[in-house]
């Protein structure tokens, strides 16, 4: 576990676990707080003390609701808070806890819920967002009811429970625990986190394992076209190529493209620098000769000289000459000599050590296959399909720490929040109505032949999927859709249609014994034959205690595999680990279960991402609710009569397709309804 879950928090890092800046406002605070945002630095002061010390007291102690009295006694007895703020720690307390900073989760109250006249809300989805804007609001005293067409509360969080095997089967992983609320609720249930370990062995086709070294070496080279890519969209400002907009899946392999013509273009250099040297040696094998033949010429006229008896002085002069020009011609011979030498030398070294003609081998580009497949696997969707400029526009806000999973089933969580709320299951949305007055909700039993069933209410909040929202793919065997009417407001709509939603497969298999390594939660990878298949059975999850495998099946290989039989999956998973550890060695399973997220009528897929002509705006657009009158986003809180509210992880720009973020929605829209129909968490009262 991290160091965060064990060491008390101080006040900057009770805010920093909250996700708020610990020594200035936040954008919402500023808004709901403008008598401190425009007030003394005293009193800016005195509430940033205030906020983070109750938020302090909260994570000390989830267990139990912290009720204001203990909070401002707290503070008191330590006299930590002058007596003229004690108004203002109520408004923050009060604005912390609608806003779902303190008292969420399951904990054991202090005060009985106080229930309100006004609000019957229905939450639209058992999911998470769903559970936890329903068990806000009912704390907060409204009527909740929640309808959910399966027959199972936590929606895309499904956990395979057969005997001692446990296999998560959509939400698997919690991103760090820095800032993420999942730490908080993990302390309240038995939520059994364990660090996923970093190493991540990768084996070929054929079994071969990738030598580390290789391994490294091409992680590097996914890492710069990575960075290369980014350079492209926001360095120099280019998102579209011959008039199509540019996707992230696109940029790499015109990066690989403009990669594989550098390689050429220095073969070619490297093919023209030996070509100067043998240019230059055929010029001084040349000038050898020329010399050889002077020198030769000096030779026989010096011995003719030598030879003729006669002593005059000319004679004698001439010897001198020609014995000079002789020793110049040798001297300048073996310059020559020596320079043919080194040429010859650096020919055969050019020669012996050519650059590669190729920027990525077979096996190289199998490699770096796998990276992409792993990139895929992170926004479950094909690269081709993402946007290049704003695919990762979340990952600033990426929470600290190791990621971990959940030993004992991610399905814990929902099961555990849906206690004591009123849901109804196999009750499928058909028609929501929505209008100045409130809402009336047509359910359709998924579980038995009866008439629909109809609830009027004042709000809905609607968490279904993105996939849902948008129109059937004709490809796909989609479920009833569901109707609004009035039909959403075209800025809606577009909205949904821009965003991307993905898949995600797994293939889980359950053994007598482990013939793998499992000592500790790890993985390992499978490199796949083509570029087409890489996702394919690409990554293998060993993280249960009982001998249980998770195959991933990520990017096109995820929607082919929709469309292919248990039994062929099943094979070609046991064909891949034979290959790795030996067909002797692995066993058939005891039993097993493959995943169909993109087929499945109540969710048509995994989650969000960010597409091409995209951008995590329409998160922001996905968020804002509507009214009947088909107010724009930007104005219908503020002057609109809003009946529909939306949350899930598609609506959270910042925290979009994780459970964290689709948590969060649902205390965002909890806290919104709270301010519109129950009144604002600050009355702006008087803070001194």
């Amino acid at each position: 576990m991290d160091d965060l879950e064990t060491e008390a928090l101080g006040l900057e890092g009770a805010a920093f676990q909250s996700r708020l800046p610990p020594n200035e406002l936040s954008p919402e605070e500023k808004s709901l707080f403008p008598d401190v945002d425009k007030g003394s630095p005293d009193i800016l002061k005195h509430f940033l003390f205030i906020r983070n010390r109750i938020l302090q007291l909260w994570l000390d102690n989830p267990k139990v609701e912290l009720i204001y009295e203990i909070a401002v006694q707290s503070m008191a007895e330590s006299k930590e808070i002058k007596a003229d703020y004690i108004q203002l720690s109520l408004r923050i307390h009060k604005y912390l806890e609608i806003h779902g900073f303190i008292n969420f989760g399951i904990f054991k109250r202090i005060h009985p819920i106080r229930r309100v006249k006004k609000g019957k809300v229905v939450v639209i989805g058992a999911g998470i967002a769903g559970l936890a804007a329903a068990r806000q609001l009912t704390s907060f005293g409204m009527e909740v009811i929640v309808v959910e067409a399966r027959d199972r509360v936590g929606g895309r969080i499904s956990t395979y429970r057969k005997g001692k095997f446990v296999a998560d089967l959509g939400a698997m992983v919690v991103t760090g625990l820095g800032g993420n609320p999942i730490t908080v609720i993990s302390k309240q249930i038995n939520m059994e986190l364990h660090k996923i370990r970093q190493d991540c062995p990768l084996y070929e086709t054929g079994g071969k394992r990738v030598p580390k070294e290789k391994d490294v070496l091409i992680e590097q080279e996914f890492n710069k076209l990575l960075e290369a890519t980014a350079h492209l969209s926001h360095e120099m400002n280019i998102d579209s190529f011959r008039g199509e907009q540019l996707s992230l899946g696109k940029a790499f392999e015109l990066v690989i493209q403009l990669q594989e013509k550098k390689v050429k273009e220095q073969l070619l250099g490297h093919w023209k620098q030996i070509a100067s040297l043998h240019q230059q040696l055929k010029a001084v094998l040349s000038e050898m000769l020329e010399l050889e033949d002077k020198a030769e010429k000096h030779r026989e006229a010096y011995d003719k000289l030598m030879a003729d008896d006669n002593k005059d002085d000319d004679e004698v002069k001439d010897k001198e000459t020609l014995l000079l020009k002789w020793n110049t011609a040798c001297k300048e011979y073996d310059e020559l000599a020596e320079r043919r030498s080194q040429l010859e030398s650096e020919i055969t070294a050019m020669e012996h050590n050519q650059p590669s003609d190729v920027y990525l081998s077979s096996k190289d580009r199998q490699l770096l296959d796998w990276h992409l497949a792993n990139l895929e696997f992170a926004n479950a969707a094909p690269l081709a399909k993402l946007s290049l400029k704003h695919w990762n526009q979340d990952d600033a806000y990426e929470f600290s720490g190791s990621h971990l999973v959940v030993r004992n089933g991610y399905s814990i969580l929902p099961t555990a929040y849906a206690d004591g709320l009123d849901i109804r299951v196999n009750a499928a949305v058909r028609k929501i109505t929505y209008g100045e007055e409130g809402c009336r909700v047509v359910i359709q039993s998924t579980h038995v032949n009866t008439p629909p069933t109809i609830i009027d209410c004042d709000i809905v909040v609607c968490t279904l999927p993105l996939g849902v929202l948008r129109p059937p793919d004709p490809e796909l065997d989609h479920g009833p859709t569901v109707v609004f009417e009035p039909p959403l407001p075209s800025w809606k709509t577009e909205a949904i249609e821009r965003l991307g939603f993905g898949n995600l497969n797994k293939v889980v298999l359950c053994f007598d014994r482990p013939f793998w390594e499992s000592a500790a939660p790890n993985l390992f990878g499978h490199i796949g034959a083509t570029t087409n298949s890489r996702g394919e059975l690409f990554l293998f999850w060993a993280i249960y205690r009982a001998p249980v495998l998770i195959a991933l099946v990520a990017g096109e290989s995820a929607n082919v595999m929709e469309h292919v039989g248990d039994g062929v999956v099943v094979s070609r998973a046991l064909a891949v680990l034979k290959a790795i550890f030996g067909t002797s060695t692995v066993p058939e399973p005891l039993s097993y279960t493959v995943t169909r997220w993109g087929s499945d009528p109540w969710s048509h897929g995994s989650y969000s991402y960010v597409a091409t002509g995209s951008s995590g705006e329409d998160y922001d657009v996905m968020a804002a609710p509507v009214d009947c009158r088909g107010t724009h986003y930007d104005e219908v809180t503020k002057s609109g009569n809003p009946r529909v509210f939306f949350a899930g992880e598609h609506t959270m720009r910042n925290y979009p397709a994780t459970v964290h973020g689709a948590l969060l929605s649902g205390f965002r829209e909890a806290a919104r309804i709270s301010e519109l129909f129950l009144g604002a968490a600050d009355q702006s009262e008087s803070s001194t």
